[in-house]
């Protein structure tokens, strides 16, 4: 069972996060106080079949929700960190995509030890995108940055044919990355014990 707990305080948030990787994805449980990401992490979560349970003791989202955002990212991608250990094993790379309605998004993913993170969005009409939703490409952009920081991974992210709906690009993406870490995460029987680089770490 490759399982974690993290907890992080700051002065503007406290979040506590529980984590099984090979979970089956129907027992997410995410309150972070932004009840749309709520719905986009347990989104990934359910098709990432991972077992998460993600709490946002206190935060600052009576400013806005930018700290609370990045944290929830750093905190997520800290309890995959742990959970995957000295990462022996796994795939380590993965690739999905997924549509919305005409809109895809294509997610590459690798879990090199070096964070690092690009969004590249095909339309130069995303300055105006509407929704209800206070959440935008910027968030969602601060969000996966610390994630894959704080994993440790490459992420790429690219969307086409951009939605003026904020909801259904962003859902887009949560799919994609649920479907990609779990290729990525996944353990290789012809590679049992062995950790997936040719420097024979990834630290």
């Amino acid at each position: 069972m490759r399982t974690s707990m993290i907890e992080r305080k700051s002065k503007e948030t406290h979040i506590k996060a529980k984590l099984n990787v090979d979970g089956r994805g129907d027992r997410a449980r995410i309150k972070t106080g932004i009840a749309f990401l709520d719905h986009m992490i347990e989104l990934f979560a359910f098709h990432g079949l991972f077992d998460l349970e993600l709490d946002v003791v206190c935060s600052d989202t009576a400013i806005d929700i930018h700290h609370t955002n990045e944290d929830i990212g750093i905190v997520l991608g800290k309890a995959f960190r742990e959970a995957l250990g000295d990462k022996a094993g796994i795939r380590r790379f993965g690739g999905a995509g997924a549509p919305m309605e005409a809109t895809t998004a294509r997610v590459l993913l690798d879990i090199s030890g070096r964070g690092y993170f690009k969004l590249n969005i095909e339309e130069d009409k995303v300055v105006q995108l509407k929704g209800k939703e206070e959440y935008s490409f910027t968030y969602l952009e601060h969000f996966m940055e610390s994630f894959a920081h704080a994993l440790g991974a490459t992420i790429s992210v690219t969307v086409q044919n951009v939605s003026d709906d904020v909801h259904t690009n962003v859902e887009a993406v949560f799919k994609a990355l649920g479907l990609a870490l779990d290729q990525a995460t996944q353990v290789d029987p012809r590679r049992e014990g062995i950790v997936p680089s040719t420097k024979g770490i990834i630290d």
